[in-house]
């Protein structure tokens, strides 16, 4: 059996000291979110805690679906890279970026440098500072394929959508097939969520109707996503039946601020091509004052 974990969105902070001409534009809205607010909701104590958790379940595998930082600063991403040092070496720890490390055009290239290790493929090379050549990329761990997409774009102010592009569909399509054929268990891995109407006009994926056409041709075992700070699940179509759709709320999400408190997955993967069994444990915390424990359990397929 294979253990994976997920968690996401733990928006590292406290945020850094900045200049004013880096607060220029988007960021500014950003910036005043995080103080009137924002910062009391996502606490380090709490993401501390979550994670001393997840490690003590020894997974083989984490998945991050993005929103590691808050408005892609640049003294905002030495800190997020000592974090993912302590989650998991690259080769243990699978990243794929959220729209918040993408906050603007010069963040979005510099954590394609700063996360570079954590979103690789397999025996890939070095890689251009261009999502085209980079996303999808694929990791074999045992007989479980790890697909990682990039939905995280540069927005305008108050608009936090996400894109895939024709040319990242098309890889995945193609990548999907194969790694059908070859009989793995496919888990999709992205930051946005797959249906529109879970994140609304101004928050989501906006070619979501491209994603489902080729999930519901070439099919996956299981798709993760963040964003929506929320512990949903749903199921897209795929060619043999529902594909099951997971989400986690905020890994440092507050317990007496946040609607859905900080969780994490656990998934436990057996079985094999056309039969993969997959179970779905849910950690986190019911109230402030107490750890992460057990909150359900529920068989995926």
């Amino acid at each position: 059996m294979f253990t994976l974990a997920h968690f996401s969105d733990p928006h590292i902070g406290p945020l850094p000291r900045a200049m004013v001409r880096e607060l220029a534009g988007k960021r500014v809205l950003g910036w005043l979110n995080w103080n009137r607010g924002r910062r009391d909701v996502h606490r380090m104590d709490v993401l501390e805690q979550l994670l001393v958790d997840l490690h003590a379940q020894k997974p083989d595998h984490i998945a991050l679906t993005g929103d590691v930082v808050n408005l892609a600063l640049p003294g905002e991403f030495p800190a997020a890279r000592l974090f993912l040092e302590r989650v998991g070496a690259p080769d243990h720890l699978s990243l794929v970026p959220g729209n918040h490390d993408a906050y603007t055009k010069g963040g979005a290239v510099r954590l394609l440098s700063a996360f570079d290790p954590w979103m690789r493929g397999d025996n890939s090379g070095a890689h251009p500072l261009d999502e085209a050549e980079r996303f999808p990329y694929v990791r074999i761990r045992g007989r479980i394929a790890l697909i990682g997409l990039s939905t995280a774009v540069p927005t305008a102010p108050f608009m936090a959508t996400g894109k895939l592009g024709l040319r990242q569909i098309s890889r995945l399509r193609d990548a999907l097939e194969h790694l059908g054929h070859e009989g793995y268990c496919r888990v999709v891995m992205l930051h946005h969520p797959v249906r529109r109407q879970d994140a609304g006009p101004t928050a989501m994926l906006m070619d979501a109707d491209r994603l489902a056409a080729v999930l519901r041709e070439t099919g996956a075992e299981l798709v993760l996503h963040g964003h929506i700070h929320t512990g949903r699940v749903h199921r897209a179509n795929g060619p043999s039946g529902p594909i099951p759709v997971v989400c986690t709320p905020s890994a440092s999400a507050a317990p007496e601020r946040a609607r859905w408190p900080a969780s994490y997955n656990l998934f436990s993967i057996s079985g094999e091509a056309g039969a993969w069994h997959i179970g779905l444990t849910v950690r986190g915390f019911v109230a402030a004052g107490h750890p992460p424990e057990e909150l359900r359990r529920q068989r995926l397929s």
